[in-house]
């Protein structure tokens, strides 16, 4: 055992131990503008959080942008706009754009699966099913859209479920036909720009995910899990499927592989408000809090939230580390 024989020295000690272990919110009251970019997708669920994350922290003024999440995660990695916590619709953009110039952890919080909406409205509503959809896409006069896959996952995401149908059904040239079949101004920034569409009666159907569906009141098609992106134990399946979008310069481009839909969170590095972001998370893992909100509104959240591995879980703030499992 370590003994001290200036007592001055033994008591900072002690004062430091109690500081690394306190909660990030217990260092310092919340209060301030908490800045939080996220995925469309994530709109409604985090509306409702905010809610609540003011109603416990009324000295915290909530603010938050949406938009896809290729584009959310440029903003602060492009454009520099400050933020202190982003939310992508897809893991794997917080690894690509952010870490580790702009962030060093990224914590997998929710799943969710991509279906096909619609309306009473929509042509050919009372006909389509799980065994027609694609034939109904396919007919002439049917209007049908996706969000941008260089801005939005699920923009990429609608066209790997094309893809995945392509071989899971054994129809040769079906992607190709379908997509000749949707013009450029049916793809749309991001995918809940799509909602509004679809209700107006000016879109039949829309790729969207099946929380969105489910929170905006949709009619859907569920989709076989070998094809809906939402079953991590069809990713070897899923990994077939690839899209190429814009990459971080003009003229490059990356290729965007089939992979079960994971979402991912993290605060940022020099984050104007550490000790918000920090409430936020712990509020927003605790499967009585923000999970609980996004099971609810249809989509399913990881308990515990995930990491990959034990070198990212040493990264996070201690009061984070026991909301989370390492599972790759």
């Amino acid at each position: 055992m370590k003994t001290y024989e200036n007592p001055l020295k033994f008591l900072s000690a002690v004062l430091l131990t109690i500081f690394i272990s306190m909660p990030i919110h217990a260092m310092a009251e919340p209060k301030g503008k908490l800045i939080i970019f996220h995925a469309g997708s994530l709109t409604v669920p985090f509306a409702k959080m905010e809610k609540i994350f003011e109603a416990k922290y009324p000295k915290v003024d909530l603010l938050r942008e949406g938009g896809g999440s290729t584009k959310m995660a440029r903003t602060i990695s492009e454009l520099h706009k400050p933020a202190d916590i982003m939310a992508s619709a897809d893991f794997k953009i917080i690894d690509k754009t952010l870490i580790p110039q702009y962030a060093d952890w990224n914590i997998r919080f929710a799943s969710n699966q991509l279906v096909l909406c619609y309306t009473d409205q929509s042509r050919f509503a009372k006909k389509i099913n799980a065994e027609n959809w694609y034939k109904i896409l396919e007919r002439q006069g049917v209007i049908w859209g996706h969000s941008d896959p260089n801005l939005d996952p699920c923009g990429y995401r609608s066209l790997m479920v094309i893809q995945l149908a392509e071989s899971y059904y054994k129809i040769d040239g079906l992607y190709d036909r379908l997509i000749a079949n949707r013009p450029k101004k049916n793809i749309r920034p991001k995918s809940v720009e799509l909602v509004s569409l679809l209700k107006t009666g000016n879109m039949d159907y829309a790729w969207e995910y099946l929380s969105v569906a489910v929170q905006h009141g949709l009619k859907y098609i569920k989709l076989p899990a070998e094809i809906n992106l939402g079953d991590y134990k069809n990713d070897v399946f899923y990994k077939q499927a690839k899209v190429k979008v814009t990459g971080k310069k003009p003229g490059q481009s990356i290729t965007r592989t089939g992979k079960s839909c994971t979402y991912g969170i993290t605060i940022l590095k020099g984050c104007p408000n550490p000790e918000a972001a920090g409430a936020f998370m712990e509020y927003l893992m605790d499967p009585k809090g923000g999970l609980k909100v996004l099971k609810e509104m249809g989509q399913p959240p990881f308990i515990p939230c995930r990491v990959a591995s034990e070198a990212m879980e040493s990264k996070l703030p201690g009061a984070l580390k026991k909301l989370v499992e390492i599972k790759n």
